[in-house]
């Protein structure tokens, strides 16, 4: 079984591993090695710590039941996180009210439509808010970024942001009104 719900601060160890996890594997080629290698699951983990007790709303997609392979006997019993989404009012002001932050599903969970179940998660709980937009940042080389495509976000602007030492270009993506989001993740692909 596939649940989506907030995140409380006990999840904040695997949901810094699912971040190591997923940059280690969307990103070689497009970020330098050397910090992909030395990215931190607890330096991770204590960063989404902090975000989960400050309100940010970090929402997790667990797999449970049948839908957990099975584990060796040293590995947690329950449910598994498989991937997480963040979203809070916007960082920047000027191209929405809302931003998802970050979304990541391991590899072995994506195409399965679970991106869009923690979009969707994240639009309603910025819709609490009063967000009435809602905007991302995603790297231009991102392999994964017509997935944000095919989910209506139109590209309104373009910036580079400094990582592992480097500069990298990314796109910003709007959904306005923030309803078109909701809409778009409903539908299957």
């Amino acid at each position: 079984m596939m649940t989506v719900r907030r995140a409380r601060p006990s999840d904040a160890a695997a949901i810094g591993a699912v971040h190591v996890a997923a940059w280690r594997s969307a990103y070689p080629g497009i970020l330098p090695d050397d910090y992909l290698t030395r990215l931190s699951v607890a330096r991770q983990a204590a960063y989404y710590d902090g975000a989960i007790r400050g309100g940010v709303g970090v929402h997790v997609l667990t797999a449970s039941g049948l839908d957990v392979p099975a584990r060796p006997p040293t590995a947690a019993a329950g449910p598994r996180i498989v991937g997480f989404v963040t979203g809070d009012r916007a960082r920047t002001r000027g191209l929405a009210d809302g931003e998802i932050e970050t979304l990541y599903v391991l590899d072995d969970w994506r195409e399965r439509g679970l991106g869009r179940r923690l979009m969707r998660s994240a639009a309603a709980h910025l819709m609490t808010l009063g967000c009435r937009s809602v905007f991302l940042w995603v790297l231009r080389d991102n392999p994964s970024r017509w997935f944000y495509q095919r989910l209506g976000g139109k590209p309104v602007a373009e910036s580079s942001v400094r990582v592992g030492g480097i500069d990298i270009a990314q796109v910003a993506l709007v959904w306005d009104p923030i309803e078109r989001l909701i809409q778009a993740s409903t539908q299957a692909s």
